[in-house]
């Protein structure tokens, strides 16, 4: 079925010219751009952008979408990131497939309401018979294209690790799983809606040889890598004293750098650092609004853009961000960079670039994150004639005054988010299940 995107004021399209068009048509058809004009005709459905910015679609490459469930924990609003994990470990071990299922709905919905059409997923912990596939069946009600990761612990408590021993696994069974996730799940092909990805939490919960396996079994499988790195200053410690090392030259030596790796938050990589994830093409997901949540600072995007890291936008867990509004990172990304680079340091576009098309290259998918011919008809459109953009001189510059939740958003083609209504789900009653699958936890 063909659809026609009619009399958009401004198409921001990120494509390989940055290009914006003025009062533009677009033609979607079998779930790929055809044509872009103006004056376009014959089409089964249109709908009218007049008055809207449209952009691609937004690109979230660091989630753990079972954290919607945990939001403003007391016992962890004010914690760093190790005290945060282990106020939290214990409320996450008695989750399971419900759990895992419902909270990945209202995460992901919450994402589309935020114009976001691509997420990556990073799910470590799988307790009470809890498994990749209850978020698989969750992006496949909502719509939404879809990067899983199986990620893992195996190191707890009892060895020196961080997580209680419950949460974590046999690295033999973790490898295993891995190798069933993918032959199920993993879809290679150009507009893939599911790709798999292989994640071992963090240097802190695994140990180097389970690293260094995964790494083997992921390029032997075709498929991403991704962990977090240098989050803070007792990961650089933690590393320091555990390894020997700083965070770069370990992931290095594990064979964790590359075009298919990418790292979660990087905000204390040094100049060393940088270069080596410049030279190697390694992908970071940037976190802005965790970073400062849990106070781990401010990482060096300018710095990492200026020498060539391929850099994306995260909201991360809504454990440690308690929200998960894509277009609200883009703009606290933007500012982040201008309060510590000065206020030139970044543009509203720049950042809006990082935001789609730089995360669809973290994720290693060309087909998305631009509006051109040929490329997948992922597709937000932002009404611009509301209150949040009134007095706008620059409604185009959409990370500066708004809005942040899109009026309609195209996955595929297909509409998955309708006058601000995600269209998929019945949201208010996945909303009452939330509420009393969290009650019964706090309980």
């Amino acid at each position: 079925m063909a659809i026609l995107i009619k009399n958009a004021t401004t198409v921001v399209t990120m494509d390989v010219t940055l290009s914006e068009l003025a009062q533009a048509d677009i033609r979607v058809e079998n779930g790929v751009i055809t044509d872009i004009g103006t004056g376009l005709t014959d089409a089964e459905d249109t709908i009218d952008a007049t008055g809207c910015i449209v952009t691609p679609g937004l690109v979230n490459t660091h989630h753990h979408l079972y954290q919607t469930l945990t939001r403003a924990v007391p016992g962890g609003q004010d914690a760093l990131l190790f005290g945060w994990l282990q106020t939290l470990y214990p409320i996450w071990s008695r989750f399971g497939p419900e759990e895992m299922f419902t909270s990945a709905q209202i995460g992901l919905a919450e994402l589309a309401l935020s114009g976001c059409t691509l997420t990556s997923d990073h799910l470590y912990l799988y307790p009470n018979g809890a498994r990749l596939d209850d978020t698989i069946a969750a992006s496949h009600e909502i719509g939404m294209r879809f990067h899983p990761t199986r990620g893992a612990m195996s190191i707890g408590e009892s060895d020196g690790g961080l997580p209680p021993d419950a949460l974590v696994e046999d690295e033999a069974a973790i490898l295993e799983d891995c190798v069933r996730v993918i032959d199920a799940h993993h879809d290679p092909r150009e507009g893939a809606m599911v790709r798999v990805g292989v994640a071992p939490c963090s240097p802190f919960s695994v140990s180097r040889d389970l690293m260094r396996d995964a790494a083997l079994l992921a390029r032997d499988k075709g498929v991403m890598l991704h962990t977090h790195l240098a989050e803070n200053d007792e990961d650089i410690a933690y590393s320091l004293e555990k390894f020997g090392c700083r965070p770069g030259q370990y992931a290095e030596d594990l064979g964790w750098t590359g075009p298919d790796v990418w790292h979660a938050h990087c905000v204390k990589l040094d100049g060393k650092e940088i270069d080596l994830f410049a030279k190697s093409r390694t992908g970071v997901a940037h976190c802005p609004c965790s970073n400062c949540r849990l106070g781990s600072g401010i990482a060096p995007v300018r710095a990492m853009r200026d020498a060539g890291v391929p850099v994306g936008l995260g909201v991360d867990g809504s454990a440690s961000n308690d929200a998960g509004n894509l277009a609200a990172e883009a703009r606290q990304a933007m500012l982040l960079q201008r309060v510590a680079n000065g206020a030139n340091a970044m543009s509203a576009r720049e950042a809006l670039f990082i935001a789609t098309r730089g995360g669809a290259e973290v994720l290693g998918r060309p087909d998305c994150g631009q509006i051109a011919l040929g490329k997948r008809a992922d597709i937000a459109i932002w009404d611009v004639t509301s209150v949040e953009s009134a007095g706008s001189w620059d409604p185009a510059a959409l990370l500066m005054a708004g809005p942040t939740q899109v009026k309609h958003l195209l996955v595929e083609g297909r509409q998955i988010v309708r006058d601000g209504h995600v269209t998929s789900i019945d949201l208010p009653r996945v909303v009452e299940r939330q509420n009393a699958l969290a009650r019964a936890l706090m309980g």
